[in-house]
Protein backbone atom coordinates (compact mmCIF):
# COMPACT_ATOMS: atom_id res chain seq x y z
CA UNK A 1 0.00 0.00 0.00
CA UNK A 2 1.70 3.36 -1.08
CA UNK A 3 1.71 5.28 2.78
CA UNK A 4 -0.26 8.30 3.20
CA UNK A 5 0.62 11.40 4.78
CA UNK A 6 -1.22 10.73 7.91
CA UNK A 7 -0.91 7.36 9.44
CA UNK A 8 -3.81 5.82 11.77
CA UNK A 9 -4.43 2.85 13.88
CA UNK A 10 -7.69 0.92 14.34
CA UNK A 11 -7.82 -0.49 17.86
CA UNK A 12 -10.17 -1.82 20.03
CA UNK A 13 -11.27 -4.89 22.38
CA UNK A 14 -12.71 -7.91 19.94
CA UNK A 15 -15.45 -7.25 17.90
CA UNK A 16 -16.25 -3.94 18.25
CA UNK A 17 -16.37 -2.99 14.41
CA UNK A 18 -13.07 -2.10 13.57
CA UNK A 19 -13.14 -3.85 10.76
CA UNK A 20 -16.53 -2.59 9.88
CA UNK A 21 -15.74 0.88 10.60
CA UNK A 22 -12.77 0.78 7.64
CA UNK A 23 -15.56 -1.06 5.03
CA UNK A 24 -17.71 1.61 5.67
CA UNK A 25 -14.83 4.37 5.72
CA UNK A 26 -13.38 3.03 2.78
CA UNK A 27 -16.57 2.32 0.64
CA UNK A 28 -15.17 -1.62 0.40
CA UNK A 29 -17.81 -4.23 1.77
CA UNK A 30 -14.81 -6.77 0.86
CA UNK A 31 -12.51 -5.19 3.24
CA UNK A 32 -11.09 -7.79 5.78
CA UNK A 33 -13.06 -10.23 7.57
CA UNK A 34 -16.72 -9.95 9.83
CA UNK A 35 -17.58 -12.27 12.02
CA UNK A 36 -18.91 -13.04 15.49
CA UNK A 37 -16.53 -15.10 15.64
CA UNK A 38 -14.14 -13.70 18.80
CA UNK A 39 -10.71 -12.20 17.10
CA UNK A 40 -11.55 -12.48 13.07
CA UNK A 41 -8.64 -9.92 12.50
CA UNK A 42 -5.20 -11.68 13.22
CA UNK A 43 -2.81 -9.35 11.12
CA UNK A 44 -2.46 -6.08 10.55
CA UNK A 45 -4.10 -4.61 7.54
CA UNK A 46 -3.97 -1.43 5.54
CA UNK A 47 -5.69 0.72 3.47
CA UNK A 48 -5.75 4.48 1.99
CA UNK A 49 -7.95 7.38 1.95
CA UNK A 50 -7.78 9.18 -1.20
CA UNK A 51 -7.91 12.71 -2.05
CA UNK A 52 -7.87 14.41 -5.61
CA UNK A 53 -6.86 10.24 -6.58
CA UNK A 54 -3.68 10.48 -4.24
CA UNK A 55 -3.28 8.94 -1.12
CA UNK A 56 -4.13 11.31 2.44
CA UNK A 57 -4.38 9.12 5.10
CA UNK A 58 -3.83 5.54 6.09
CA UNK A 59 -5.69 3.70 8.15
CA UNK A 60 -4.54 0.04 9.77
CA UNK A 61 -7.10 -2.30 11.06
CA UNK A 62 -5.59 -4.20 13.69
CA UNK A 63 -6.29 -7.29 16.08
CA UNK A 64 -8.80 -7.33 18.58
CA UNK A 65 -7.20 -6.64 22.46
CA UNK A 66 -7.89 -9.51 24.93
CA UNK A 67 -6.06 -9.74 27.72
CA UNK A 68 -4.81 -5.54 28.37
CA UNK A 69 -4.68 -6.42 31.96
CA UNK A 70 -2.22 -9.28 31.48
CA UNK A 71 0.22 -6.67 29.19
CA UNK A 72 0.00 -4.14 31.55
CA UNK A 73 1.19 -6.29 34.78
CA UNK A 74 3.97 -7.28 32.91
CA UNK A 75 4.93 -3.80 31.59
CA UNK A 76 4.75 -2.50 35.77
CA UNK A 77 7.53 -5.92 36.36
CA UNK A 78 9.99 -4.27 33.86
CA UNK A 79 12.52 -2.82 35.41
CA UNK A 80 12.88 1.21 35.16
CA UNK A 81 9.48 1.24 33.61
CA UNK A 82 8.40 5.14 34.69
CA UNK A 83 8.91 5.95 31.01
CA UNK A 84 5.79 4.37 29.48
CA UNK A 85 6.71 4.61 26.01
CA UNK A 86 10.03 2.95 26.50
CA UNK A 87 8.60 0.20 28.51
CA UNK A 88 6.43 -0.60 25.68
CA UNK A 89 9.45 -0.40 23.27
CA UNK A 90 11.32 -3.26 25.71
CA UNK A 91 8.04 -5.92 25.90
CA UNK A 92 7.95 -5.41 21.90
CA UNK A 93 11.62 -6.51 21.77
CA UNK A 94 10.82 -9.42 23.78
CA UNK A 95 8.72 -12.49 23.68
CA UNK A 96 5.61 -11.25 24.08
CA UNK A 97 5.07 -13.81 27.47
CA UNK A 98 6.30 -16.82 25.45
CA UNK A 99 3.29 -15.63 22.89
CA UNK A 100 0.36 -14.85 24.71
CA UNK A 101 0.13 -11.40 24.33
CA UNK A 102 1.29 -12.10 20.36
CA UNK A 103 -2.15 -9.77 19.23
CA UNK A 104 -1.32 -7.30 22.02
CA UNK A 105 2.13 -6.94 20.78
CA UNK A 106 0.80 -6.72 17.04
CA UNK A 107 -1.56 -3.54 18.34
CA UNK A 108 0.93 -1.82 20.07
CA UNK A 109 3.68 -1.99 17.42
CA UNK A 110 1.20 -0.34 15.11
CA UNK A 111 0.57 2.56 17.65
CA UNK A 112 4.12 3.61 17.66
CA UNK A 113 3.98 3.10 14.30
CA UNK A 114 0.96 5.71 13.71
CA UNK A 115 0.44 9.74 14.07
CA UNK A 116 -2.50 8.46 16.19
CA UNK A 117 -5.27 6.05 17.14
CA UNK A 118 -9.31 5.38 16.85
CA UNK A 119 -10.64 3.52 19.96
CA UNK A 120 -13.91 1.75 18.50
CA UNK A 121 -16.46 1.20 21.23
CA UNK A 122 -19.49 -1.23 21.07
CA UNK A 123 -21.74 1.77 22.06
CA UNK A 124 -24.46 -1.61 23.39
CA UNK A 125 -21.96 -2.53 25.90
CA UNK A 126 -21.63 -1.47 29.58
CA UNK A 127 -18.63 0.41 30.69
CA UNK A 128 -16.34 -2.43 31.67
CA UNK A 129 -12.86 -3.03 33.66
CA UNK A 130 -11.27 -4.19 30.18
CA UNK A 131 -12.03 -1.06 28.89
CA UNK A 132 -10.33 1.09 31.54
CA UNK A 133 -7.28 -1.17 30.80
CA UNK A 134 -7.49 -1.15 27.35
CA UNK A 135 -7.64 2.43 27.43
CA UNK A 136 -4.38 3.17 29.87
CA UNK A 137 -2.37 0.79 27.74
CA UNK A 138 -3.19 2.63 24.60
CA UNK A 139 -2.48 5.70 25.96
CA UNK A 140 0.40 4.71 27.54
CA UNK A 141 2.28 4.38 23.78
CA UNK A 142 2.35 8.25 23.75
CA UNK A 143 0.18 8.77 20.57
CA UNK A 144 -3.43 10.59 20.18
CA UNK A 145 -6.15 8.61 21.06
CA UNK A 146 -9.62 9.00 20.23
CA UNK A 147 -12.54 6.45 20.79
CA UNK A 148 -15.01 5.99 18.34
CA UNK A 149 -18.67 5.25 19.51
CA UNK A 150 -19.82 2.00 17.15
CA UNK A 151 -23.79 1.04 17.00
CA UNK A 152 -25.30 4.63 18.06
CA UNK A 153 -28.38 3.89 16.03
CA UNK A 154 -29.10 0.56 17.97
CA UNK A 155 -31.58 0.83 20.59
CA UNK A 156 -29.30 -0.96 22.83
CA UNK A 157 -26.83 1.74 22.71
CA UNK A 158 -26.04 3.68 26.02
CA UNK A 159 -24.05 6.60 24.49
CA UNK A 160 -24.59 8.84 27.35
CA UNK A 161 -22.95 6.92 29.77
CA UNK A 162 -20.17 5.89 27.64
CA UNK A 163 -19.47 9.71 26.84
CA UNK A 164 -19.42 10.64 30.64
CA UNK A 165 -17.08 7.51 31.06
CA UNK A 166 -14.90 8.65 28.24
CA UNK A 167 -14.32 12.21 29.97
CA UNK A 168 -14.06 10.83 33.25
CA UNK A 169 -10.53 8.90 31.97
CA UNK A 170 -9.31 12.40 30.63
CA UNK A 171 -10.89 11.44 26.55
CA UNK A 172 -13.14 14.33 26.10
CA UNK A 173 -12.63 14.19 22.29
CA UNK A 174 -14.64 11.51 20.95
CA UNK A 175 -16.91 10.59 17.84
CA UNK A 176 -19.98 8.56 17.46
CA UNK A 177 -20.17 6.61 14.21
CA UNK A 178 -22.29 3.79 13.43
CA UNK A 179 -20.49 1.87 10.50
CA UNK A 180 -24.19 0.05 9.90
CA UNK A 181 -26.20 2.80 9.72
CA UNK A 182 -24.59 5.19 7.76
CA UNK A 183 -24.54 9.24 8.33
CA UNK A 184 -22.48 11.26 5.95
CA UNK A 185 -22.55 14.49 8.29
CA UNK A 186 -21.30 12.18 11.20
CA UNK A 187 -18.08 10.79 9.09
CA UNK A 188 -17.29 14.26 8.25
CA UNK A 189 -17.85 15.29 12.18
CA UNK A 190 -14.75 12.04 12.87
CA UNK A 191 -12.51 13.01 10.60
CA UNK A 192 -13.13 17.02 11.95
CA UNK A 193 -12.80 15.98 15.26
CA UNK A 194 -9.53 14.12 14.24
CA UNK A 195 -8.00 17.19 13.15
CA UNK A 196 -8.57 18.17 16.78
CA UNK A 197 -5.90 15.86 18.07
CA UNK A 198 -3.64 16.18 15.16
CA UNK A 199 -3.69 19.97 14.23
CA UNK A 200 -0.76 19.80 12.03
CA UNK A 201 -2.85 17.87 9.83
CA UNK A 202 -6.22 19.71 10.01
CA UNK A 203 -5.77 21.67 6.53
CA UNK A 204 -5.05 18.03 4.70
CA UNK A 205 -7.57 16.32 6.67
CA UNK A 206 -10.35 19.54 5.75
CA UNK A 207 -9.26 18.72 1.92
CA UNK A 208 -10.09 15.08 2.41
CA UNK A 209 -13.66 15.32 3.69
CA UNK A 210 -13.92 17.84 0.60
CA UNK A 211 -13.37 15.66 -1.22
CA UNK A 212 -15.52 12.87 0.09
CA UNK A 213 -18.36 15.49 0.37
CA UNK A 214 -17.81 16.06 -3.67
CA UNK A 215 -17.76 12.32 -4.09
CA UNK A 216 -20.57 11.56 -2.36
CA UNK A 217 -22.63 14.44 -4.09
CA UNK A 218 -21.57 13.04 -7.19
CA UNK A 219 -22.29 9.82 -6.13
CA UNK A 220 -26.01 10.80 -5.69
CA UNK A 221 -26.38 12.92 -8.69
CA UNK A 222 -25.20 9.96 -11.22
CA UNK A 223 -27.78 7.74 -9.15
CA UNK A 224 -30.75 10.14 -9.68
CA UNK A 225 -29.50 10.72 -13.59
CA UNK A 226 -29.87 7.10 -13.71
CA UNK A 227 -33.65 6.67 -12.14
CA UNK A 228 -34.35 9.31 -14.28
CA UNK A 229 -33.14 8.15 -17.67
CA UNK A 230 -35.51 4.67 -16.93
CA UNK A 231 -38.44 7.36 -15.76
CA UNK A 232 -38.35 9.24 -18.58
CA UNK A 233 -37.73 6.08 -21.30
CA UNK A 234 -40.79 4.46 -20.04
CA UNK A 235 -42.96 7.25 -19.94
CA UNK A 236 -41.77 7.92 -23.59
CA UNK A 237 -42.71 4.23 -24.65
CA UNK A 238 -44.88 3.88 -27.62
CA UNK A 239 -45.78 0.18 -28.43
CA UNK A 240 -48.05 -0.20 -31.60
CA UNK A 241 -50.57 -2.94 -31.29
CA UNK A 242 -53.46 -4.10 -34.29
CA UNK A 243 -56.77 -2.73 -32.45
CA UNK A 244 -57.90 -6.20 -32.50
CA UNK A 245 -54.89 -7.74 -30.54
CA UNK A 246 -55.58 -9.56 -27.58
CA UNK A 247 -54.78 -7.60 -24.54
CA UNK A 248 -52.41 -10.31 -23.37
CA UNK A 249 -50.37 -10.93 -26.40
CA UNK A 250 -50.08 -6.54 -27.16
CA UNK A 251 -49.17 -5.61 -23.63
CA UNK A 252 -46.56 -8.37 -23.45
CA UNK A 253 -44.25 -6.37 -25.41
CA UNK A 254 -44.47 -3.11 -23.32
CA UNK A 255 -44.27 -5.22 -20.11
CA UNK A 256 -40.78 -6.93 -21.44
CA UNK A 257 -39.30 -3.03 -22.15
CA UNK A 258 -40.31 -2.01 -18.61
CA UNK A 259 -39.02 -4.52 -17.22
CA UNK A 260 -35.51 -4.40 -19.18
CA UNK A 261 -35.40 -0.50 -18.02
CA UNK A 262 -35.92 -0.71 -14.50
CA UNK A 263 -33.54 -3.78 -14.31
CA UNK A 264 -30.91 -1.47 -16.70
CA UNK A 265 -31.40 0.97 -13.79
CA UNK A 266 -31.22 -1.27 -10.71
CA UNK A 267 -28.14 -2.24 -11.99
CA UNK A 268 -26.63 1.17 -12.48
CA UNK A 269 -27.78 2.14 -9.50
CA UNK A 270 -26.08 -0.84 -7.48
CA UNK A 271 -23.21 -0.14 -9.39
CA UNK A 272 -22.27 2.92 -8.01
CA UNK A 273 -23.19 2.05 -4.76
CA UNK A 274 -20.88 -0.90 -4.84
CA UNK A 275 -22.53 -2.98 -2.66
CA UNK A 276 -23.23 -6.90 -2.10
CA UNK A 277 -26.17 -7.49 -4.41
CA UNK A 278 -26.88 -10.85 -1.79
CA UNK A 279 -28.28 -8.03 0.83
CA UNK A 280 -31.25 -6.92 -0.68
CA UNK A 281 -34.25 -8.91 -0.26
CA UNK A 282 -37.83 -9.03 0.82
CA UNK A 283 -39.67 -8.28 3.21
CA UNK A 284 -38.06 -4.76 4.00
CA UNK A 285 -37.32 -4.25 0.27
CA UNK A 286 -38.42 -6.39 -2.46
CA UNK A 287 -34.99 -6.78 -4.27
CA UNK A 288 -33.21 -10.41 -4.53
CA UNK A 289 -29.85 -10.35 -5.52
CA UNK A 290 -30.42 -7.02 -8.09
CA UNK A 291 -33.97 -8.16 -9.05
CA UNK A 292 -36.91 -6.61 -8.03
CA UNK A 293 -39.57 -9.80 -6.95
CA UNK A 294 -42.58 -8.29 -8.51
CA UNK A 295 -42.95 -7.51 -11.58
CA UNK A 296 -43.76 -3.51 -12.22
CA UNK A 297 -47.03 -4.67 -13.85
CA UNK A 298 -48.36 -6.56 -10.74
CA UNK A 299 -51.03 -5.07 -8.89
CA UNK A 300 -49.62 -6.34 -5.75
CA UNK A 301 -46.70 -4.88 -6.39
CA UNK A 302 -48.86 -1.55 -7.06
CA UNK A 303 -50.25 -2.34 -3.79
CA UNK A 304 -47.35 -2.65 -1.64
CA UNK A 305 -46.31 1.02 -2.59
CA UNK A 306 -49.86 2.40 -2.27
CA UNK A 307 -51.01 2.86 -5.61
CA UNK A 308 -54.04 2.55 -6.70
CA UNK A 309 -55.30 1.53 -10.15
CA UNK A 310 -58.80 2.23 -9.76
CA UNK A 311 -61.05 1.23 -12.66
CA UNK A 312 -58.06 -0.37 -14.42
CA UNK A 313 -57.62 -2.94 -12.29
CA UNK A 314 -61.04 -4.27 -12.64
CA UNK A 315 -60.60 -4.24 -16.39
CA UNK A 316 -57.69 -6.48 -15.55
CA UNK A 317 -59.40 -8.71 -13.58
CA UNK A 318 -61.97 -9.27 -16.50
CA UNK A 319 -59.05 -9.80 -18.87
CA UNK A 320 -57.59 -12.49 -16.13
CA UNK A 321 -60.76 -14.72 -17.02
CA UNK A 322 -60.35 -14.48 -21.12
CA UNK A 323 -56.82 -15.21 -21.39
CA UNK A 324 -56.74 -18.20 -18.76
CA UNK A 325 -57.64 -20.89 -21.22
CA UNK A 326 -55.01 -19.13 -23.48
CA UNK A 327 -52.23 -19.51 -20.24
CA UNK A 328 -51.85 -23.42 -20.38
CA UNK A 329 -54.19 -23.84 -16.96
CA UNK A 330 -52.86 -21.17 -14.99
CA UNK A 331 -55.17 -21.34 -11.93
CA UNK A 332 -57.86 -18.78 -12.10
CA UNK A 333 -56.66 -16.45 -8.90
CA UNK A 334 -53.49 -16.06 -10.65
CA UNK A 335 -54.57 -15.21 -14.03
CA UNK A 336 -56.99 -12.80 -12.73
CA UNK A 337 -53.68 -11.27 -10.84
CA UNK A 338 -51.96 -11.07 -14.43
CA UNK A 339 -55.14 -9.58 -15.78
CA UNK A 340 -55.14 -6.96 -12.90
CA UNK A 341 -51.56 -5.92 -14.54
CA UNK A 342 -52.46 -6.05 -17.97
CA UNK A 343 -55.76 -4.42 -17.65
CA UNK A 344 -53.36 -0.99 -16.09
CA UNK A 345 -51.34 -0.94 -19.48
CA UNK A 346 -54.37 -1.55 -21.56
CA UNK A 347 -56.34 1.06 -19.63
CA UNK A 348 -53.45 3.31 -19.91
CA UNK A 349 -53.65 2.54 -24.00
CA UNK A 350 -57.47 3.93 -23.65
CA UNK A 351 -56.05 6.91 -22.02
CA UNK A 352 -52.89 7.99 -23.81
CA UNK A 353 -52.76 6.07 -26.94
CA UNK A 354 -56.41 7.26 -28.58
CA UNK A 355 -54.90 10.31 -30.27
CA UNK A 356 -52.57 8.01 -31.95
CA UNK A 357 -55.15 6.04 -33.50
CA UNK A 358 -56.07 7.86 -36.65
CA UNK A 359 -52.96 8.44 -37.86
CA UNK A 360 -51.88 4.74 -37.60
CA UNK A 361 -54.83 3.11 -39.80
CA UNK A 362 -56.15 0.14 -37.82
CA UNK A 363 -53.54 0.45 -34.92
CA UNK A 364 -53.45 1.78 -31.47
CA UNK A 365 -50.55 2.62 -29.18
CA UNK A 366 -49.85 1.44 -25.99
CA UNK A 367 -48.02 3.52 -22.96
CA UNK A 368 -47.41 2.95 -19.43
CA UNK A 369 -50.06 3.41 -17.15
CA UNK A 370 -49.38 6.60 -14.55
CA UNK A 371 -49.59 4.10 -11.67
CA UNK A 372 -47.03 1.78 -13.23
CA UNK A 373 -44.75 5.37 -13.48
CA UNK A 374 -46.01 5.84 -10.11
CA UNK A 375 -44.30 2.59 -8.84
CA UNK A 376 -41.28 2.87 -10.42
CA UNK A 377 -40.40 6.08 -9.12
CA UNK A 378 -41.96 4.94 -5.49
CA UNK A 379 -39.36 1.91 -5.64
CA UNK A 380 -36.29 3.77 -7.51
CA UNK A 381 -36.68 6.25 -4.59
CA UNK A 382 -36.87 3.79 -1.70
CA UNK A 383 -34.05 2.08 -2.91
CA UNK A 384 -32.07 5.75 -3.48
CA UNK A 385 -32.84 6.40 0.43
CA UNK A 386 -31.91 3.05 1.86
CA UNK A 387 -28.77 3.10 0.05
CA UNK A 388 -28.08 6.27 1.09
CA UNK A 389 -28.25 5.42 5.00
CA UNK A 390 -26.54 2.04 5.06
CA UNK A 391 -23.14 1.56 5.66
CA UNK A 392 -20.84 -0.65 3.86
CA UNK A 393 -20.48 -2.79 7.30
CA UNK A 394 -24.29 -3.99 7.10
CA UNK A 395 -24.69 -6.90 6.49
CA UNK A 396 -28.56 -7.53 7.22
CA UNK A 397 -31.34 -6.70 4.52
CA UNK A 398 -31.84 -3.27 3.84
CA UNK A 399 -34.67 -1.66 6.25
CA UNK A 400 -37.07 0.99 4.95
CA UNK A 401 -40.28 2.50 4.50
CA UNK A 402 -42.25 2.07 1.48
CA UNK A 403 -43.23 5.85 -0.36
CA UNK A 404 -46.99 5.84 -0.61
CA UNK A 405 -47.59 6.85 -4.43
CA UNK A 406 -45.43 9.64 -6.16
CA UNK A 407 -42.22 10.11 -4.46
CA UNK A 408 -43.42 14.66 -5.17
CA UNK A 409 -45.97 16.38 -6.94
CA UNK A 410 -42.91 18.17 -9.15
CA UNK A 411 -41.73 14.27 -9.86
CA UNK A 412 -44.76 13.60 -11.21
CA UNK A 413 -45.27 16.27 -13.16
CA UNK A 414 -41.97 16.48 -14.55
CA UNK A 415 -42.42 12.78 -15.52
CA UNK A 416 -45.96 13.25 -16.88
CA UNK A 417 -44.57 16.34 -18.81
CA UNK A 418 -41.95 13.93 -20.20
CA UNK A 419 -44.51 11.98 -21.82
CA UNK A 420 -46.46 14.47 -23.36
CA UNK A 421 -43.61 15.90 -25.05
CA UNK A 422 -42.73 13.15 -26.65
CA UNK A 423 -39.85 12.50 -24.83
CA UNK A 424 -38.02 10.07 -26.73
CA UNK A 425 -35.72 11.33 -29.38
CA UNK A 426 -33.30 10.01 -31.84
CA UNK A 427 -29.88 9.87 -31.36
CA UNK A 428 -27.36 8.93 -33.21
CA UNK A 429 -29.57 6.62 -34.97
CA UNK A 430 -30.91 5.18 -31.86
CA UNK A 431 -33.74 6.02 -29.36
CA UNK A 432 -32.61 8.18 -26.31
CA UNK A 433 -34.52 9.56 -24.09
CA UNK A 434 -34.62 13.78 -24.02
CA UNK A 435 -31.52 14.85 -22.04
CA UNK A 436 -33.87 18.60 -20.94
CA UNK A 437 -36.36 15.85 -19.60
CA UNK A 438 -33.86 13.61 -18.02
CA UNK A 439 -32.64 17.03 -16.41
CA UNK A 440 -35.60 18.10 -15.12
CA UNK A 441 -36.64 14.70 -13.83
CA UNK A 442 -33.14 14.38 -11.80
CA UNK A 443 -33.50 17.58 -10.63
CA UNK A 444 -37.04 16.80 -9.26
CA UNK A 445 -35.83 13.66 -7.83
CA UNK A 446 -32.10 15.43 -5.93
CA UNK A 447 -34.98 17.38 -3.75
CA UNK A 448 -36.96 14.75 -3.32
CA UNK A 449 -33.22 12.98 -1.78
CA UNK A 450 -32.60 16.00 0.20
CA UNK A 451 -35.13 14.68 2.79
CA UNK A 452 -32.83 11.88 3.53
CA UNK A 453 -29.53 14.17 4.06
CA UNK A 454 -31.87 16.35 6.60
CA UNK A 455 -32.41 13.03 8.59
CA UNK A 456 -28.67 12.09 8.12
CA UNK A 457 -27.94 15.28 9.84
CA UNK A 458 -30.61 14.75 12.97
CA UNK A 459 -28.64 11.95 14.05
CA UNK A 460 -25.06 13.07 13.99
CA UNK A 461 -23.25 14.53 16.91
Amino acid sequence: MTDAALQIAVVGHTNTGKTSLLRTLTRETGFGVVSARSASTRDVAGVALLCDGAPMLSLFDTPGLEDASGVAEALAALPDATDPVAGIERFLAGDHGQGRWEQEAKVLRQMLRSDAALYVIDAREPVQAKHRDELRLLNACGRPLMPVLNFVASDEADVERWRSQLARMGLHVQSSFDTVVYDAVAEQALFDKLATLLEPHRAGLQRLTQSRTAEREALTLAACRAVAVMLVEVAGLRHEVPLDADPATATEGLRHQVRASEQRCVDAVLALFQFDLQAYHPPELPLTEGRWTLDPLDPEALRAFGIRTGSAAATGGAAGFAVDAALGGMSLGAATALGAGLGAAWSGAQTFGRPWLDRLRGHQVLVADPSTLALLAARQVALLRALLRRGHAAEGPVSTRNAQGWPGIALRDAVLRARHSGSVAEASGTRAPNEADVSAVTARLITVLGDTARESSAHSD
